[in-house]
């Protein structure tokens, strides 16, 4: 069924729409005829532009530095309103840095993990499963232990300067792990000169320079976050699927976090230097998005919020791993022995530097060919992409065929169809039978009678739950049609869920 899209948007075919501008920037929107866009995406795609405008005045502040300029934007199938920004940009520029184009999740990201089980070996023990998932990541049993210079060694170094630094105790981790292939992530490390705006956090683990504990690594976080046990349901490229070690009934582990408390810290950190830095008599931009132009006036303020950057950056990817140690553990537990090989670790929320040219992501994930995949392991087939449906639905990894399009970029989800104020208004009925359905893990357990006697904590935790349902989401069918037949992204394997763990 064709859905009805905003009139400002061109169709140029069944695959790829424009928006016309007053700026005469190039916006290209890579949606079938079945996606829905949003009008407040597109209203929030026109303030982006006007960023175009703030970048020329910036330009007659600071002569003989260049011209700094906004030069293309992209949005993918599941481009959806966002705060400022709209979720699935893709925003290109020269000479400029926009931090709120990464935006506060530094490095939100997908991580997908192969397994020895399969899904006959699972499914039978999903209920112990979920006891010891509520367990492991919601009642003290992950434990993951870090001395000082290892939080500092990952802050700083990634997540080869983590398995490099001290001993590696954690519950399921073994040094030799083939899980942990560095050359099977998109950037395993974004080095900074220092973590000092993080210091916090380093000393936390005390002075005495052994290991301890924390609340926050290995913490999923709130919002579309989660860790999933899927298995490979479908394939739709044999030759990739089993290059991958993608074959029908495996089951995968998916984790879709991010940076946590630590980018909201780092993007705070490029604000401050932004209005520090603003040129004296400058109005300020009425869309809120403030640049830093490459130029010798901003670069102090500019180096602190990268070093913060790829700080968080690098948390990111360490969080992710420890999120799937988690699940390898709890697997272990039920399952008995088993191992689990990375399939790939893919970020969201980064830019990428060429010179003076900076590629923006936002919610947004590189889907390179393999012509960018050169000497990886992904040479013969380009850059996997992992494309999550909402809760409950099949998930989707692609392979990435670099579409200048697209700058090389792909959806990193289905997208939000109903914002999350308005999901309260769902039914309950509705939600009741999903749960018949579907294992959610959350850290209430609304199955325990106690629990489900207390009217206002069931509340609560049914309208956090709406937020995240699947009605609250596009179709992944659309989106995913979009891609392979936009020229983007070819299906490789499709995997259904088995159980969620949710924040």
């Amino acid at each position: 069924m064709r859905i009805r899209q905003d009139r400002r948007l061109v169709r140029r075919d069944e695959h790829w729409l424009t928006l016309p501008n007053p700026w005469d920037i190039p916006v290209d929107i890579c949606a079938g005829e079945r996606v829905p866009l949003e009008p407040a995406a597109v209203d929030e795609v026109l303030s982006v532009l006007e960023t175009a405008g703030t970048l020329a005045r910036l330009a007659g502040t600071a002569p003989g530095h260049g011209t700094p300029r906004l030069t293309r934007l992209v949005l993918t199938p599941d481009f959806h309103k966002g705060a400022g920004i709209p979720i699935g940009t893709v925003v290109e520029t020269e000479g400029a840095l926009l931090p709120q184009a990464v935006g506060n999740d530094v490095n939100c990201g997908m991580r997908l993990e192969v397994t020895s089980l399969t899904v006959e070996e699972v499914r039978p023990r999903l209920d112990a499963l979920e006891r010891r998932l509520r367990h492991l990541f919601f009642e003290g049993g992950r434990r993951i232990a870090l001395t000082p210079v290892q939080r500092e060694a990952l802050l700083r170094e990634g997540l080869p300067g983590l398995l490099l630094t001290g001993d590696a105790p954690w519950q399921g981790y073994q040094p030799t792990d083939p899980g942990d292939c560095l050359d099977r992530m998109h950037a395993p490390a974004h080095p900074a000169g220092t973590a000092g705006a993080f210091a916090d956090w380093i000393t936390s683990a005390g002075s005495g320079g052994g290991a301890s504990h924390d609340s926050i690594i290995g913490g999923i976080g709130g919002g579309n976050h989660f860790a999933e046990l899927q298995y490979v349901a479908r394939v739709h490229d044999a030759s990739a699927a089993y290059a991958w070690g993608l074959t029908p009934g495996m089951v995968v582990l998916m984790v879709h976090s991010g940076s946590l408390s630590l980018g909201h810290q780092a993007n705070a950190t490029a604000l401050d230097g932004l209005r520090e830095t603003w040129p004296a008599g400058l109005p300020r931009p009425l869309n809120g998005i403030l640049p830093f132009p490459l130029d010798e006036r901003s670069a102090a303020a500019r180096r602190r919020y990268l070093d913060a950057f790829g700080n968080a950056a690098n948390f990111a990817a360490g969080n992710r791993f420890f999120l799937a140690l988690t699940m390898r553990a709890g697997l272990a537990a039920e399952c008995g022995r088993m191992t689990a090989r990375l399939v790939y670790d893919a970020p969201h929320n980064l830019f990428w530097q060429d010179g003076d040219r900076i590629v923006h992501r936002k919610g947004a994930t590189p889907a390179g060919g393999h012509e960018q995949m050169t000497g990886g392991p992904y040479a013969m087939w380009g850059e996997p992409v992992i494309v999550p449906g909402s809760m409950g639905a099949a998930s989707y990894v692609l392979r990435g065929h670099g579409d200048p399009r697209t700058l090389a970029s792909a959806c990193h989800g289905a997208g939000r169809r109903v914002p999350r104020g308005a999901t309260a208004r769902a039914s309950d009925r509705d939600l009741d039978a999903f749960l018949r359905e579907f294992r959610v893990v959350t850290p209430l357990n609304h199955r325990d009678p106690a629990v489900a006697r207390r009217a206002d904590v069931m509340a609560a935790w049914r309208r956090d739950l709406k937020q995240e349902a699947p009605w609250a989401y596009k179709d992944i069918g659309p989106v995913v049609s979009s891609l392979h037949a936009g020229g983007v992204a070819a299906p490789v394997a499709e995997l259904r869920p088995l159980l969620t763990v949710k924040g």
